[in-house]
């Protein structure tokens, strides 16, 4: 159930939008998170592979005409997804506690230069 960075954004990216989880505002919060661009194509590849493992399910809603007669593609996280998620942000926190904790053991201080002369 290991999830990769993107994964992660963007199973929490469908958390969040709720019953607006579909591709444009997942894409915006999943750079909003990330703190940096991505592309809107590894956006909707990673949506495909959640779907393909059993995380997200989706569904089309109706056309409308702002969007040219198209319909769009919704997103909801489903329990497998949910326990994925969780399973990840704990581990990330445990490894986070660890950096931390050895952060404060291990200060870096720089060599000081004898004064020969």
């Amino acid at each position: 159930m290991r999830l990769d960075n993107l994964e992660q954004l963007v199973l929490t990216a469908v958390l969040a939008l709720r019953d607006q989880a579909y591709a444009v505002p997942i894409h915006a919060k999943v750079a909003e998170l990330a703190e940096r661009p991505v592309k809107i194509g590894s956006v909707y590849i990673t949506l495909d592979r959640l779907e393909d493992k059993r995380y997200l399910s989706s569904w089309l809603d109706d056309p409308t005409p702002e969007r040219g007669g198209r319909p769009k593609r919704y997103y909801k996280m489903l329990a497998a997804g949910e326990r994925a998620l969780r399973e990840s942000l704990h581990t990330a926190r445990r490894l986070q506690e660890a950096a931390e904790g050895s952060w404060r053991i291990w200060r870096w201080r720089p060599k000081t230069q004898s004064s020969n002369g």
